[in-house]
Protein backbone atom coordinates (compact mmCIF):
# COMPACT_ATOMS: atom_id res chain seq x y z
CA UNK A 1 0.00 0.00 0.00
CA UNK A 2 1.56 3.28 -1.15
CA UNK A 3 1.51 6.34 1.07
CA UNK A 4 2.22 9.78 -0.35
CA UNK A 5 2.06 13.47 0.45
CA UNK A 6 0.16 16.35 -1.13
CA UNK A 7 2.90 18.86 -0.33
CA UNK A 8 2.17 22.51 0.63
CA UNK A 9 3.07 24.42 -2.52
CA UNK A 10 0.56 27.12 -1.48
CA UNK A 11 0.47 29.09 1.76
CA UNK A 12 -1.25 27.51 4.77
CA UNK A 13 -1.56 24.09 3.17
CA UNK A 14 -5.17 22.89 3.02
CA UNK A 15 -6.81 24.72 5.92
CA UNK A 16 -8.81 27.82 4.99
CA UNK A 17 -8.60 29.24 8.47
CA UNK A 18 -7.07 32.13 10.39
CA UNK A 19 -6.36 29.92 13.42
CA UNK A 20 -4.52 27.11 11.63
CA UNK A 21 -0.73 27.24 11.17
CA UNK A 22 0.08 30.26 8.99
CA UNK A 23 3.07 29.99 6.67
CA UNK A 24 4.33 30.86 3.20
CA UNK A 25 5.52 28.18 0.78
CA UNK A 26 9.23 27.86 0.07
CA UNK A 27 11.65 25.39 -1.42
CA UNK A 28 13.28 24.85 1.99
CA UNK A 29 9.94 24.07 3.66
CA UNK A 30 9.00 21.53 0.99
CA UNK A 31 12.50 20.08 0.96
CA UNK A 32 12.32 19.51 4.72
CA UNK A 33 8.94 17.81 4.39
CA UNK A 34 9.87 15.61 1.44
CA UNK A 35 13.20 14.60 2.97
CA UNK A 36 11.32 13.52 6.09
CA UNK A 37 8.86 11.61 3.93
CA UNK A 38 11.71 9.81 2.21
CA UNK A 39 13.36 9.07 5.55
CA UNK A 40 10.17 7.44 6.82
CA UNK A 41 9.71 5.34 3.68
CA UNK A 42 6.84 7.21 2.02
CA UNK A 43 6.39 6.39 -1.64
CA UNK A 44 5.55 9.65 -3.40
CA UNK A 45 5.08 13.40 -3.12
CA UNK A 46 2.77 15.43 -5.37
CA UNK A 47 2.57 19.20 -5.79
CA UNK A 48 -0.47 20.98 -7.18
CA UNK A 49 -0.52 24.10 -9.34
CA UNK A 50 -2.56 27.13 -8.29
CA UNK A 51 -2.39 30.40 -10.18
CA UNK A 52 -4.72 32.63 -8.16
CA UNK A 53 -5.73 32.40 -4.53
CA UNK A 54 -8.94 33.00 -2.60
CA UNK A 55 -7.95 36.06 -0.55
CA UNK A 56 -9.62 36.64 2.79
CA UNK A 57 -7.86 37.44 6.05
CA UNK A 58 -5.63 34.38 5.64
CA UNK A 59 -4.73 35.33 2.04
CA UNK A 60 -5.48 31.71 1.29
CA UNK A 61 -3.39 30.39 -1.63
CA UNK A 62 -2.45 33.92 -2.66
CA UNK A 63 1.18 32.77 -2.37
CA UNK A 64 2.18 29.78 -4.50
CA UNK A 65 5.26 28.21 -6.00
CA UNK A 66 5.34 26.65 -9.48
CA UNK A 67 5.01 22.88 -9.61
CA UNK A 68 7.52 21.68 -12.23
CA UNK A 69 10.40 23.87 -11.08
CA UNK A 70 9.77 22.94 -7.44
CA UNK A 71 9.79 19.23 -8.23
CA UNK A 72 12.96 19.59 -10.31
CA UNK A 73 14.65 21.06 -7.25
CA UNK A 74 13.33 18.27 -5.05
CA UNK A 75 14.42 15.67 -7.59
CA UNK A 76 18.01 16.82 -7.14
CA UNK A 77 17.99 16.45 -3.33
CA UNK A 78 16.13 13.12 -2.99
CA UNK A 79 17.17 9.56 -3.79
CA UNK A 80 14.16 7.25 -3.80
CA UNK A 81 10.77 8.92 -3.44
CA UNK A 82 8.59 9.35 -6.53
CA UNK A 83 7.72 12.93 -7.48
CA UNK A 84 4.68 14.23 -9.35
CA UNK A 85 4.34 17.73 -10.78
CA UNK A 86 1.03 19.19 -11.90
CA UNK A 87 0.45 20.93 -15.21
CA UNK A 88 -2.43 23.32 -15.80
CA UNK A 89 -2.94 22.21 -19.38
CA UNK A 90 -4.43 25.52 -20.50
CA UNK A 91 -1.11 27.24 -19.77
CA UNK A 92 1.63 25.02 -21.26
CA UNK A 93 1.57 23.19 -24.62
CA UNK A 94 1.96 19.40 -24.43
CA UNK A 95 5.27 19.35 -26.35
CA UNK A 96 6.85 21.65 -23.75
CA UNK A 97 5.54 19.50 -20.88
CA UNK A 98 6.96 16.43 -22.61
CA UNK A 99 10.40 18.11 -22.71
CA UNK A 100 10.16 19.36 -19.11
CA UNK A 101 9.33 15.81 -18.06
CA UNK A 102 12.36 14.42 -19.89
CA UNK A 103 14.54 16.99 -18.16
CA UNK A 104 13.35 16.10 -14.65
CA UNK A 105 13.58 12.41 -15.48
CA UNK A 106 17.27 12.99 -16.26
CA UNK A 107 17.66 14.39 -12.73
CA UNK A 108 15.71 11.56 -11.08
CA UNK A 109 15.50 8.66 -13.56
CA UNK A 110 12.30 6.68 -13.23
CA UNK A 111 11.03 8.73 -10.30
CA UNK A 112 8.96 11.42 -12.03
CA UNK A 113 5.34 11.57 -13.14
CA UNK A 114 2.80 14.16 -14.23
CA UNK A 115 -0.57 15.14 -12.80
CA UNK A 116 -2.90 16.53 -15.48
CA UNK A 117 -5.62 19.07 -14.71
CA UNK A 118 -8.10 20.64 -17.10
CA UNK A 119 -8.67 23.83 -15.11
CA UNK A 120 -11.98 24.58 -13.39
CA UNK A 121 -11.31 27.99 -11.76
CA UNK A 122 -11.91 30.54 -14.53
CA UNK A 123 -10.19 33.44 -12.71
CA UNK A 124 -6.84 31.62 -12.74
CA UNK A 125 -6.71 31.66 -16.53
CA UNK A 126 -8.79 34.71 -17.35
CA UNK A 127 -6.23 36.91 -15.55
CA UNK A 128 -3.67 35.89 -18.21
CA UNK A 129 -6.01 35.95 -21.18
CA UNK A 130 -5.89 32.16 -21.41
CA UNK A 131 -9.51 31.28 -20.64
CA UNK A 132 -10.93 29.75 -23.85
CA UNK A 133 -14.53 30.57 -22.97
CA UNK A 134 -17.11 28.89 -20.81
CA UNK A 135 -17.56 26.17 -23.43
CA UNK A 136 -14.32 24.80 -21.95
CA UNK A 137 -16.36 23.36 -19.10
CA UNK A 138 -18.11 21.06 -21.57
CA UNK A 139 -15.18 19.90 -23.73
CA UNK A 140 -12.25 20.10 -21.29
CA UNK A 141 -11.76 16.33 -21.08
CA UNK A 142 -11.87 16.03 -24.88
CA UNK A 143 -9.04 18.58 -24.95
CA UNK A 144 -7.15 16.72 -22.23
CA UNK A 145 -7.48 13.46 -24.14
CA UNK A 146 -5.71 15.00 -27.14
CA UNK A 147 -3.08 16.52 -24.84
CA UNK A 148 -2.36 13.13 -23.29
CA UNK A 149 -2.10 11.34 -26.63
CA UNK A 150 0.56 13.84 -27.72
CA UNK A 151 2.52 13.36 -24.50
CA UNK A 152 2.47 9.59 -24.87
CA UNK A 153 3.51 9.77 -28.55
CA UNK A 154 6.45 12.06 -27.85
CA UNK A 155 7.67 10.06 -24.85
CA UNK A 156 7.35 6.73 -26.65
CA UNK A 157 8.62 7.60 -30.15
CA UNK A 158 10.24 11.02 -29.95
CA UNK A 159 7.88 12.54 -32.51
CA UNK A 160 4.23 13.41 -33.07
CA UNK A 161 2.15 14.30 -36.12
CA UNK A 162 -1.09 14.39 -34.11
CA UNK A 163 -3.95 16.28 -35.76
CA UNK A 164 -7.00 16.96 -33.60
CA UNK A 165 -9.67 19.48 -32.75
CA UNK A 166 -7.54 21.29 -30.17
CA UNK A 167 -3.91 20.50 -31.08
CA UNK A 168 -1.92 20.12 -34.27
CA UNK A 169 1.58 18.66 -34.30
CA UNK A 170 3.73 18.98 -37.44
CA UNK A 171 6.56 16.46 -37.17
CA UNK A 172 7.09 17.59 -33.56
CA UNK A 173 10.29 16.14 -32.09
CA UNK A 174 11.48 15.25 -28.60
CA UNK A 175 14.93 14.05 -27.59
CA UNK A 176 16.16 12.80 -25.22
CA UNK A 177 13.26 10.62 -24.19
CA UNK A 178 12.40 9.71 -20.59
CA UNK A 179 14.20 6.67 -19.20
CA UNK A 180 10.99 4.66 -18.98
CA UNK A 181 7.23 4.83 -18.56
CA UNK A 182 6.04 8.18 -17.19
CA UNK A 183 3.07 7.63 -14.85
CA UNK A 184 0.14 9.96 -15.39
CA UNK A 185 -2.30 10.86 -12.66
CA UNK A 186 -5.49 12.88 -12.62
CA UNK A 187 -8.30 13.65 -10.22
CA UNK A 188 -11.40 12.68 -12.14
CA UNK A 189 -14.52 12.74 -9.99
CA UNK A 190 -17.27 13.38 -12.54
CA UNK A 191 -18.47 10.60 -14.87
CA UNK A 192 -16.44 12.12 -17.73
CA UNK A 193 -13.41 12.48 -15.48
CA UNK A 194 -13.67 8.84 -14.52
CA UNK A 195 -13.82 7.86 -18.19
CA UNK A 196 -10.65 9.82 -18.83
CA UNK A 197 -8.86 8.24 -15.87
CA UNK A 198 -9.82 4.75 -17.00
CA UNK A 199 -8.56 5.40 -20.54
CA UNK A 200 -5.35 7.36 -19.92
CA UNK A 201 -4.23 7.56 -16.26
CA UNK A 202 -2.16 5.24 -14.13
CA UNK A 203 -3.64 6.59 -10.90
CA UNK A 204 -6.71 8.60 -10.05
CA UNK A 205 -6.59 10.82 -6.98
CA UNK A 206 -10.09 10.65 -5.60
CA UNK A 207 -11.68 12.64 -2.81
CA UNK A 208 -12.45 10.97 0.47
CA UNK A 209 -14.99 12.88 2.55
CA UNK A 210 -16.43 13.08 6.02
CA UNK A 211 -14.95 13.10 9.50
CA UNK A 212 -13.42 9.81 10.67
CA UNK A 213 -15.21 7.84 7.96
CA UNK A 214 -12.19 6.31 6.21
CA UNK A 215 -14.15 4.01 3.88
CA UNK A 216 -16.62 6.66 2.71
CA UNK A 217 -14.95 6.89 -0.69
CA UNK A 218 -15.78 3.25 -1.53
CA UNK A 219 -18.54 4.37 -3.90
CA UNK A 220 -16.08 6.56 -5.82
CA UNK A 221 -13.71 3.62 -6.15
CA UNK A 222 -16.56 1.46 -7.40
CA UNK A 223 -17.34 3.98 -10.14
CA UNK A 224 -13.68 3.98 -11.21
CA UNK A 225 -13.51 0.19 -11.21
CA UNK A 226 -16.62 0.09 -13.38
CA UNK A 227 -14.98 2.39 -15.94
CA UNK A 228 -11.70 0.46 -15.78
CA UNK A 229 -13.59 -2.77 -16.56
CA UNK A 230 -14.49 -1.20 -19.92
CA UNK A 231 -10.91 -0.29 -20.85
CA UNK A 232 -9.12 -3.30 -19.40
CA UNK A 233 -6.37 -1.10 -18.00
CA UNK A 234 -4.78 -1.16 -14.55
CA UNK A 235 -5.71 2.13 -12.88
CA UNK A 236 -5.35 2.58 -9.14
CA UNK A 237 -7.13 4.90 -6.76
CA UNK A 238 -5.31 7.24 -4.36
CA UNK A 239 -7.86 8.83 -1.99
CA UNK A 240 -6.94 12.06 -0.20
CA UNK A 241 -7.08 12.43 3.59
CA UNK A 242 -6.11 15.13 6.07
CA UNK A 243 -4.54 13.77 9.26
CA UNK A 244 -4.85 15.69 12.54
CA UNK A 245 -3.31 13.56 15.28
CA UNK A 246 -2.14 13.88 18.87
CA UNK A 247 -1.55 11.79 21.96
CA UNK A 248 -5.27 11.53 22.69
CA UNK A 249 -8.50 11.90 20.76
CA UNK A 250 -9.45 14.90 22.89
CA UNK A 251 -6.22 16.71 22.09
CA UNK A 252 -6.60 16.07 18.37
CA UNK A 253 -10.24 17.18 18.28
CA UNK A 254 -9.37 20.34 20.20
CA UNK A 255 -7.04 21.31 17.33
CA UNK A 256 -9.68 20.51 14.70
CA UNK A 257 -12.31 22.57 16.50
CA UNK A 258 -9.84 25.44 16.87
CA UNK A 259 -9.21 25.46 13.11
CA UNK A 260 -12.92 25.38 12.34
CA UNK A 261 -13.56 28.30 14.70
CA UNK A 262 -11.17 30.41 12.61
CA UNK A 263 -12.72 29.57 9.23
CA UNK A 264 -11.87 32.33 6.75
CA UNK A 265 -15.39 33.14 5.57
CA UNK A 266 -14.28 35.59 2.87
CA UNK A 267 -11.89 33.10 1.28
CA UNK A 268 -14.56 30.40 1.48
CA UNK A 269 -17.09 32.69 -0.19
CA UNK A 270 -14.69 33.33 -3.08
CA UNK A 271 -14.07 29.59 -3.40
CA UNK A 272 -17.82 29.07 -3.65
CA UNK A 273 -18.14 31.60 -6.47
CA UNK A 274 -15.34 30.01 -8.47
CA UNK A 275 -16.53 26.46 -7.92
CA UNK A 276 -20.10 27.39 -8.81
CA UNK A 277 -19.23 28.96 -12.16
CA UNK A 278 -19.56 25.68 -14.05
CA UNK A 279 -23.31 25.25 -14.17
CA UNK A 280 -22.88 21.98 -16.07
CA UNK A 281 -20.79 20.30 -13.37
CA UNK A 282 -22.11 17.00 -12.06
CA UNK A 283 -22.73 16.44 -8.37
CA UNK A 284 -19.65 14.18 -8.31
CA UNK A 285 -17.31 16.80 -9.77
CA UNK A 286 -14.38 18.39 -7.96
CA UNK A 287 -16.04 21.81 -8.08
CA UNK A 288 -19.22 20.56 -6.39
CA UNK A 289 -17.24 18.62 -3.79
CA UNK A 290 -15.29 21.73 -2.76
CA UNK A 291 -18.45 23.65 -1.88
CA UNK A 292 -20.19 21.05 0.24
CA UNK A 293 -21.10 22.13 3.74
CA UNK A 294 -19.66 19.33 5.85
CA UNK A 295 -16.20 20.78 6.52
CA UNK A 296 -15.38 23.50 3.97
CA UNK A 297 -12.47 24.72 6.11
CA UNK A 298 -10.37 21.96 4.48
CA UNK A 299 -12.17 21.54 1.15
CA UNK A 300 -14.42 18.81 2.57
CA UNK A 301 -11.63 16.28 2.18
CA UNK A 302 -11.73 13.15 4.27
CA UNK A 303 -10.47 14.12 7.71
CA UNK A 304 -9.01 11.68 10.22
CA UNK A 305 -8.84 13.19 13.71
CA UNK A 306 -7.69 11.27 16.74
CA UNK A 307 -4.95 9.61 18.71
CA UNK A 308 -1.99 8.09 16.89
CA UNK A 309 -3.41 4.61 17.36
CA UNK A 310 -6.88 5.54 16.12
CA UNK A 311 -5.52 7.37 13.08
CA UNK A 312 -3.39 4.30 12.23
CA UNK A 313 -6.48 2.11 12.50
CA UNK A 314 -8.52 4.43 10.27
CA UNK A 315 -5.77 4.58 7.64
CA UNK A 316 -5.67 0.78 7.58
CA UNK A 317 -9.44 0.76 7.08
CA UNK A 318 -9.11 3.22 4.20
CA UNK A 319 -6.37 1.10 2.64
CA UNK A 320 -8.63 -1.95 2.64
CA UNK A 321 -11.24 -0.47 0.27
CA UNK A 322 -11.38 -2.35 -3.04
CA UNK A 323 -9.49 -0.61 -5.83
CA UNK A 324 -7.19 1.37 -3.54
CA UNK A 325 -3.49 1.37 -4.42
CA UNK A 326 -2.41 4.06 -2.03
CA UNK A 327 -3.37 6.97 0.19
CA UNK A 328 -2.38 10.62 -0.24
CA UNK A 329 -2.08 12.63 2.96
CA UNK A 330 -2.09 16.23 4.08
CA UNK A 331 -1.47 17.48 7.62
CA UNK A 332 -2.55 20.50 9.61
CA UNK A 333 1.13 21.19 10.33
CA UNK A 334 3.27 19.41 7.74
CA UNK A 335 6.63 19.32 9.50
CA UNK A 336 5.20 18.17 12.84
CA UNK A 337 2.66 15.96 11.10
CA UNK A 338 5.34 14.18 9.08
CA UNK A 339 7.25 13.39 12.29
CA UNK A 340 4.07 12.18 14.00
CA UNK A 341 3.23 9.97 11.06
CA UNK A 342 6.71 8.52 10.68
CA UNK A 343 7.37 7.88 14.39
CA UNK A 344 3.95 7.32 15.96
CA UNK A 345 1.36 6.38 13.31
CA UNK A 346 3.01 4.37 10.54
CA UNK A 347 4.63 1.87 12.95
CA UNK A 348 1.10 0.91 14.05
CA UNK A 349 -0.27 0.38 10.52
CA UNK A 350 -0.81 -3.19 9.35
CA UNK A 351 -0.95 -1.99 5.72
CA UNK A 352 2.64 -0.65 5.93
CA UNK A 353 4.65 -3.70 7.05
CA UNK A 354 8.00 -2.81 5.44
CA UNK A 355 8.28 0.75 6.81
CA UNK A 356 7.01 -0.56 10.16
CA UNK A 357 9.76 -3.19 10.23
CA UNK A 358 12.40 -0.60 9.35
CA UNK A 359 11.18 1.68 12.13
Amino acid sequence: MDIGLFIPIGNNGWLISTTSPQYKPSFELNRTIVEKAEKYGLDFALSMIKLRGFGGKSEFWDHNLESFTLMAGLAAVTQRIRLYATVATLTIPPAIVARMTSTIDSIAPGRFGVNLITGWAKAEYDQMGLWPGDSHYEHRYDMLSEYTKILRELWATGRSDFKGRFYTMNDCRLSPSPSGHVPLVCAGQSPRGMEFAAEFADYNFCVASGLNTPAAYAGTNARLLDEVSKTGRDVGSYPLFMVIADETDDDAFAKWQHYQAGADVDALAYLGLQAGADVTASEDSTARWMTQATSPVNFNMGTLVGSYANVARMLDEAASVAGTKGLMLTFDDFVTGMEQFGQRIQPLMASRPQPRAAA
